[in-house]
């Protein structure tokens, strides 16, 4: 599976670090920046290249990183086919949800509310739950 990662300034530092580990786990990554830390960056720069990439890839997924998580998953929810759930710490049932119910394509990470670890656990469980199918909810996804 491939996966495509953004992140703005807020979002640099634990992109980096989450990249690093799932490139440890052999999945094949894509990052379409930033690059560096800019703190006078726009987010919508390296969040519309991403969200772009995972409409236009079946079957591959974004994880995207910013400093609430709320105005990336805005700029991506933009791309017909893209499905971005955000989450900012908390219960990691809203996550399995996210996959389960709704077949969320990207995952839109608050860096400035979770650490390292945290993510790295959140994205392991998001990455790993398979959408349901179910018939209820592959009729509510066909109405978008």
């Amino acid at each position: 599976m491939r996966i495509h990662l953004a992140a703005d300034h807020a979002g640099f530092e634990l992109k980096e670090k989450v990249k690093a580990f799932l490139a440890e786990q052999g999945y094949e990554l894509e990052d379409h920046g930033a690059f560096e830390l800019d703190k006078k960056d726009d987010y919508p720069d390296f969040i519309a290249p991403c969200a772009e990439a995972v409409a236009n890839e079946k079957g591959s997924m974004g994880i995207i990183f910013g400093g609430n998580g709320q105005g990336e998953a805005m700029v991506a929810n933009r791309y017909e086919g893209v499905r971005a759930a955000v989450w900012y710490g908390g219960k990691e049932e809203v996550v399995r949800l996210s996959r389960e119910h709704d077949n969320a394509n990207i995952l839109s990470v608050a860096a400035r509310f979770v650490d390292e670890e945290e993510a790295i656990r959140i994205i392991k469980l998001w990455l790993s739950v398979p959408f349901s199918k179910d018939e209820r909810h592959v009729r509510r996804l066909a109405k978008f």
